[in-house]
């Protein structure tokens, strides 16, 4: 999965910053060292699984010795955006410099997560369905990809971070109740349509991984 998010990301961003468990450390170095080529890597550790906010946050010291203008999210397991995606969310980035965060989404039936917006199409809640949530038949769905401005990452995230509530089912922090929280202060959140609603799957299943690699082919041929 890191070799697939390397390849699509190599010639976006200047520098990975891989958050793993510290168990995992060794060996991630080792294989980044022989695939890795000249990608500049840096390493955060989140030794307790307390959710995806905690190890965003936990990147940032990493995260600011690049200086960057946008920081990029994503999932390790998202390995299906397509480069078309990528592209759009890179001209998004540089169109709208002052934007807190920007990020793809996909529409689609049973969803794992589901973007609630007001009628003026602001995201006012997420529902997850691994935290019991009642879903939708249809819904909107992040795709673990987002990009977020340097003042957001470095300054209202961690303000976010220092109020967010441990959710209910597992018990983590999580980073997608940041959009609504952005956007109940005022701060627009933009969001543009995937190439492909595959890409919004993540490799959680046996099926998942299937899937994926039918449509990895796909993309190589094309």
């Amino acid at each position: 999965m890191l070799d697939h998010l390397f390849d699509r990301y190599r010639n976006v961003v200047q520098r990975f910053v891989l958050v793993l468990h510290p168990s995992f450390e060794p060996a991630v170095r080792q294989h980044v060292t022989t695939v890795g080529g000249d990608l500049d890597v840096e390493y955060a550790l989140q030794p307790d699984p307390t959710g995806m906010l905690d190890a965003i946050l936990l990147a940032s010291d990493a995260v600011k010795r690049g200086t960057p203008a946008h920081v990029w999210i994503t999932w390790c397991d998202q390995v299906g955006v397509h480069p078309d995606t990528i592209a759009a969310l890179l001209r998004m980035s540089d169109q709208h410099p002052e934007a807190p965060a920007i990020l793809p989404t996909s529409r689609h039936s049973e969803p794992y997560i589901h973007l609630e917006r007001s009628r003026d199409g602001r995201i006012v809640a997420i529902r997850q369905r691994r935290e019991g949530d009642a879903m939708p038949p249809i819904g909107e769905s992040d795709m673990g990809l987002f990009s977020l401005s340097r003042d957001a990452y470095f300054n209202l995230l961690p303000r976010f971070g220092r109020e967010a509530p441990h959710a209910q089912g597992t018990q983590e922090r999580n980073f997608l109740p940041f959009l609504p929280w952005l956007a109940e202060r005022g701060h627009a959140v933009l969001t543009f349509a995937s190439t492909n609603e595959i890409e919004a799957i993540g490799v959680n299943t046996p099926e998942d991984r299937r899937r994926l690699e039918v449509y990895l082919r796909e993309l190589e041929h094309q």
